[in-house]
């Protein structure tokens, strides 16, 4: 029971002036990523829009790990052609490989009310 507890950690995606996207990230789908996106949260920027995926660049540069041509609604993934975090919110495919990272697990419709532009911030659940 420990062991799920550490390898899947909750998150919040919050959409300025929308709402809050639950979501968790599973450290075995890409441990390295997954610890570097961990260590710099909070991440916060504007989000940009590619199909149904929502993305945000991050200060953080890392390489493929374990990378993947298809995703599933829901993926929260790392784009290294991007330096950027994913959201895959409906049936669209990466523009290039993805690390996945996890997935959201609520809300995840509140995307299509945001516009390019939108403050999002990604952190820990509390």
């Amino acid at each position: 029971m420990l062991k799920e507890k550490n390898s899947r950690i909750p998150v919040r995606i919050m959409l300025e002036g929308i709402g809050v996207i639950e979501g968790e990230l599973v450290r075995f789908y890409a441990p390295r990523t997954v610890e570097a996106i961990l260590k710099a949260m909070p991440l916060a920027g504007r989000i940009a829009f590619w199909n149904e995926k929502s993305y945000f660049e991050i200060p953080i540069k890392l390489g493929s790990e374990k990378p993947v041509k298809n995703v599933e609604k829901g993926t929260i993934a790392y784009w290294p052609l991007g330096n950027a975090i994913c959201f895959f919110f409906g049936e669209t495919q990466p523009y290039s490989p993805v690390n996945i990272m996890g997935q959201m697990t609520s809300n995840i419709d509140l995307f299509r009310k945001a516009k390019a532009g939108t403050i999002i911030k990604i952190e820990l659940a509390k």
